[in-house]
């Protein structure tokens, strides 16, 4: 008999949605065939056609939940294959679900706060929905005594946390608005990843007005064209998108707080998505007919 091997059983739960104890003792009788496998699951368990392998699951939904006193919130991604399963009313009543673990919980930690009843209900859910459905990513983020988070959420899909050190929850759910909008690269300028900087002064330095440019009016330049891109790209800096005649800072401030960051979670992002050739795959499946 052939060993079982753990990536074997990662294809077959994500072609399934199954458990893995169930996945690797069907892969087990099958001694390790996986097409046979997923067939005497579809036999026993009225399992659905599974999926193809490689179905990335890159739409879904995100969720956020905040502390009654502003004190600390959640914010997870679920997701799915698909954005109508994303706006189906099973799929939004598990990610409320899922959201309440987490917050309960106060942890980022998936694989902790995915027990058995919520991985069970998940596993009920593919087989109902016929789609991979998986929790992604969670945060946790907290304010320090008098900050409050904030949240904000945009048609499911992008959700943000902020954290101010005064203030209320109101300002800090306008900063979150603003930055789902925006999307700054980060909170104050100081923030920015040195390698980021590095990046951008390569691009200006390689522009066509710098050739042939002294080295202290290049340098000049550069320093000038760095100092807007920050602006540009970092939250407390960018005209508030509320009122652009100030800055976030300068509304914060004016609410008796400060910036201290935030995190923001786009559906999908970073995952590679698989693109499909319906029509090929079309033909295809004609031609075998």
């Amino acid at each position: 008999m052939a060993a079982i091997s753990a990536s074997q059983v990662k294809e077959l739960r994500e072609r399934t949605g199954l458990g893995m104890m169930e996945c690797k003792k069907a892969l087990t009788e099958t001694d390790g065939d996986i097409e046979v496998a997923i067939e005497n699951l579809r036999k026993s368990s009225g399992l659905k056609a599974a999926k193809k392998a490689g179905r990335t699951a890159a739409e879904g939904a995100v969720v956020t939940r905040v502390a009654d006193n502003g004190s600390y919130g959640v914010m997870v991604e679920i997701n799915s294959e698909t954005d109508f399963v994303a706006r189906d009313d099973n799929f939004i009543a598990f990610a409320d679900k899922i959201a309440d673990a987490f917050f309960a919980a106060k942890s980022e930690d998936v694989a902790a706060v995915m027990d058995s009843e919520l991985e069970t209900a998940r596993e009920q859910l593919v087989q109902k929905i016929g789609e991979n459905i998986g929790v992604r990513r969670a945060v946790v983020v907290e304010a320090a005594d008098g900050g409050v988070v904030g949240e904000y959420v945009h048609g499911g899909r992008i959700g943000v946390l902020t954290v101010l050190t005064g203030g209320d929850a109101q300002v800090a759910k306008d900063v979150a608005m603003h930055v789902a909008a925006i999307n700054p690269s980060v909170a104050h300028p100081e923030n920015m990843p040195q390698e980021e900087l590095d990046a951008e002064k390569a691009i200006i330095l390689a522009q066509p007005d710098m050739a042939g440019k002294p080295e202290q009016i290049a340098e000049k330049m550069v320093q000038g064209r760095l100092k807007k891109y920050l602006a540009e790209n970092s939250l407390t800096e960018q005209p508030f998108v509320k009122d652009p005649n100030q800055t976030v800072a300068e509304f914060v401030k004016a609410a008796g707080g400060e910036v201290v960051g935030f995190t923001r979670f786009e559906v999908g992002e970073g995952i590679e998505k698989e693109e499909v050739d319906f029509a090929k795959e079309v033909m295809e499946q004609a031609g075998r007919h």
